[in-house]
């Protein structure tokens, strides 16, 4: 699959969208990318994420972690596609925590899943948290990668697609300066 048949994919669903957004990072930018509205659509979020879940053929998994809420329906598919357990962490007081009988084991192999990273932040938080209980991170695989090559893990990190959309400091937001409406599409 090539990324202008993602990219298709992503528009036909309505997951880019254009507008003046603040980012769970904090940061700025004219475009978003959604993935609830590419998720709503299994068929399409199947083909997306099976295509990820190839990107790791060969790598020894038996896990696939996602914080919630985002990644949730990301690792289901990518662990579907893998033939493996899919789990998520909450979000507890700020910090990923493993809930509703999951656990994981000393040892056991374990990719993360993701929609999209910008930072990297909830990223690095799931790789902290399979450590604490002794898993070995094989990888990071997200749908959309809008970091610019600025996320970085210790770990094979993979993504469907690389967006490079601009991202502005809210002091320095031309969209602020010309008083745009300010939506924040990852918290709804």
């Amino acid at each position: 699959m090539t990324e202008e048949q993602i990219v298709k994919i992503l528009k036909e669903s309505g997951a880019l969208l254009t507008g003046h957004f603040q980012l769970r990072s904090g940061l700025h930018s004219d475009h978003f990318f959604q993935a609830a509205l590419l998720l709503q659509y299994p068929d399409k979020a199947e083909v997306v994420c099976r295509h990820l879940a190839e990107r790791f053929a060969g790598v020894e998994i038996e896990t696939v972690i996602s914080p919630a809420v985002g990644g949730l329906i990301v690792g289901q598919e990518v662990a579907r596609a893998l033939g493996c357990r899919a789990i998520f962490a909450d979000k507890e007081d700020g910090q990923l925590v493993l809930k509703r009988g999951f656990s994981i084991r000393k040892g056991e192999k374990v990719l993360v899943a993701e929609d999209v990273v910008t930072k990297g932040g909830r990223v690095q938080q799931t790789i902290d948290l399979v450590r604490s209980f002794g898993g070995d991170v094989v990888g990071v695989a997200v749908i959309v990668d809008r970091s610019g090559g600025d996320a970085k893990f210790d770990v094979p990190f993979q993504s469907a697609l690389k967006l490079t959309l601009p991202t502005f400091d809210p002091a320095a937001c031309p969209l602020c300066a010309k008083k745009l409406p300010i939506d924040r599409p990852g918290s709804k």
